[in-house]
């Protein structure tokens, strides 16, 4: 267990570390004891039979065949998520080379040692193909295993930005925790239409005002160059939250593609991966995902209105890491960490203007000297999180670090401790007679945080939408979507209902969403319970309620039920199952088929691969009786 230091620590962040810590102290000891196990044994190619070095280095020629050939230069993995669907991951076609060139220039032989899926969720909203979405996650971690499973490596490079890769990346490496790693980033895209432009003329198609050729035209206008979308979802979540990880070099998440700037880091990156394998300055990535770091993360997802997506991939990595993070962790930490950014779709900003204003090195200052981050930490760029406050800059052709201003250059857009936004992270935990669920209130205005209205039910994103076009819901109402949760469906993203309902608010309605699938960053101005646990397909009384029932969502209480007499509800059958595995077919879905029976709930990350619940069954037969954990995958 690592004792958190607490001079200086806000009280709460210290408690929180030490509880998180104490709590995972038989788990977290026996992953620590395997990896250094690992490490003992040393750069594992130099026990390969002579055959398996080989096939190891036969595609390899000149110095770097010779130098792989013994085990005295470190070997680097590079696993890659590019690909040229993908406009956050185009760029990444170039990092290889460059990676390859600044490692053998460090005395190091670096190998593309595996690619991983990256779909965009982007494309496949509200098609069938964002059901197999959060699978992916686990698909690439397990990829991640498969890459690093040679055995050729004393390093990893790992390249990925947007929503599952980056998790799934960073879950797969954490079974090869002896190795130092860094994740590559690739920056966003320039700017294109403001945010709050593009979410009007979606909510006037959604009413039927605009037409298809002026919705594409500002969604193209919106996303429309290599980099990575400019709101503030979960692809520049991922970015902020693993630098204040320390899993970046100070300052890469935000500077654009293309840039002498960016590609100056990614040589860095490849310079310095050598630099931790080995002496004073070998950092395996288990002593880099420690708690200390767990709960960075978290802190850095609520000072800015993060996605929400984080409160499953925080839980699944630091679970690969064998930490036990659970959503009261989440919901501690958020009534003290006070919400300092503003980016869409809690601001009319976007990522460049966050970056412009301070980013990644003012928003670290500013916590740090709040005592809201852990400063004694292990980070890919040396000792402690105060590297971080610093920003990249070229001097001539040299990368060097520089000090940031103290203070935010646009207070609309980045502020300090002593003059919030909000006074808490924007991010609660609401349960009830429902479950439990995540609701994202940094964007919703206060005196929309209370909803109690009838509940309109609905199984799939389609009813939904047949029935606000025929006018059905334009009143006060809570909608109820079920059987959207990881073990109906996959868990896919509802972002299509966002317009709608922010149409019914907009016209003045009392309107909510209960859900027990993901908005993600798009969780805006109404209010959502999101992530509902447990889901309906696994007995979860969101299966019980009914067309005209009473919700109740307080987001300041952190009440979610419905009021229904307890006997009643009790009596009352489970209804709309969810698909069975022959009805889960088409788009792929039905290669998933394994992971759907064996995902995790929510709460505990939704995952299929590392520690997660033993799955409750499908069916009539369904019960709430509490799953044990069990080790899957392993």
């Amino acid at each position: 267990m690592t004792e958190p230091r607490t001079d200086h620590l806000h009280p709460v962040l210290a408690e929180v570390t030490a509880r998180v810590a104490a709590r995972s102290t038989r788990t977290r000891t026996a992953y620590l004891d395997r990896v250094a196990a690992a490490a003992a044994e040393g750069p594992a190619r130099a026990g390969l039979a002579c055959s398996n070095l080989a096939h190891g280095f036969a595609a390899c020629s000149g110095p770097d065949r010779l130098a792989l050939r013994g085990s005295i230069r470190p070997g680097i993995a590079i696993v890659s998520a590019y690909n040229d669907l993908l406009s956050a991951h185009q760029p990444l076609h170039e990092f290889p080379g460059w990676l390859k060139e600044a490692a053998r220039a460090a005395g190091s032989v670096a190998q593309f040692a595996g690619g991983v899926p990256a779909m965009c969720d982007g494309i496949t909203q509200g098609r069938a193909g964002m059901e197999l979405s959060l699978f992916s996650r686990d698909v690439i971690a397990m990829a991640t295993g498969v890459a690093l499973s040679h055995e050729m490596f004393d390093g990893a490079l790992l390249l990925g930005v947007c929503d599952k890769i980056v998790p799934g990346l960073l879950i797969g490496a954490l079974s090869f925790g002896h190795l130092p790693a860094i994740l590559v980033p690739a920056g966003p895209m320039p700017s294109g239409l403001p945010n709050a432009e593009k979410a009007k003329v979606r909510q006037r198609f959604a009413e039927g005002r605009a037409d298809r050729e002026e919705l594409l035209a500002a969604e193209s206008a919106s996303y429309h160059s290599p980099g990575t979308c400019t709101f503030y979802g979960t692809a520049n979540s991922n970015q902020l939250v693993v630098e204040l990880m320390g899993l970046h070099l100070p300052g890469a998440s935000f500077v654009p593609p293309g840039t002498p700037l960016r590609r100056a880091l990614t040589e860095e990156a490849g310079r310095r991966i050598v630099e931790l394998t080995r002496g004073r300055e070998y950092t395996p990535l288990a002593e880099v995902v420690d708690e200390r770091a767990v709960v960075n993360g978290v802190v850095a997802l609520l000072a800015t209105g993060g996605s929400t997506n984080h409160t499953m991939h925080l839980v699944a990595i630091a679970a690969a890491a064998r930490i036990q993070l659970t959503w009261d962790d989440f919901a501690d930490l958020s009534t003290v960490v006070p919400l300092l950014a503003r980016i869409y779709p809690n601001g009319t900003a976007d990522i460049n203007h966050f970056a412009a204003a301070g980013g990644v090195p003012t928003l670290a200052g500013t916590l740090l000297d709040a005592g809201l981050l852990h400063p004694d930490v292990r980070t890919v760029a040396g000792d402690g999180l105060h590297r971080y406050r610093r920003e990249p800059v070229l001097d001539g052709d040299r990368l060097t670090w520089r000090e940031v201003p103290p203070r935010s250059l646009d207070e609309e857009v980045l502020r300090p401790v002593d003059r919030p936004f909000a006074p808490d992270g924007g991010l609660r935990m609401v349960s009830g007679n429902l479950g439990r669920a995540v609701i994202k209130v940094s964007a919703v205005a206060p005196e929309h945080r209370v909803v109690e209205a009838p509940a309109r039910v609905f199984t799939g994103q389609e009813e939904f939408t047949a029935a606000f076009r025929a006018g059905e819901l334009d009143r006060d109402v809570v909608v109820v979507l079920r059987h959207q949760g990881p073990r109906a469906n996959g868990m896919p993203e509802l972002h299509g209902l966002t317009p709608a309902l922010g149409v019914l608010l907009d016209r003045g309605h009392r309107v909510a969403l209960v859900t027990d699938g993901r908005m993600s960053g798009a969780s805006g101005t109404v209010p959502a319970a999101i992530q509902v646990t447990p889901e309906a397909a696994t007995g979860g009384p969101l299966a019980k309620v009914r067309d005209g029932d009473v919700v109740r969502l307080d987001a300041g209480a952190g009440r979610l039920e419905v009021l229904v007499d307890p006997a009643e509800l009790a009596a009352r059958p489970l209804v709309d199952g969810p698909p069975d595995d022959t009805a889960w077919t088409g788009t792929g879905r039905e290669l998933f088929a394994a992971l759907r029976r064996v995902v995790g709930p929510a709460d505990h990350g939704a995952g299929v691969v590392g520690p997660v619940p033993a799955p409750a069954p499908l069916g009539p037969d369904r019960d709430l009786a509490p799953t044990k954990a069990v080790e899957v995958g392993r």
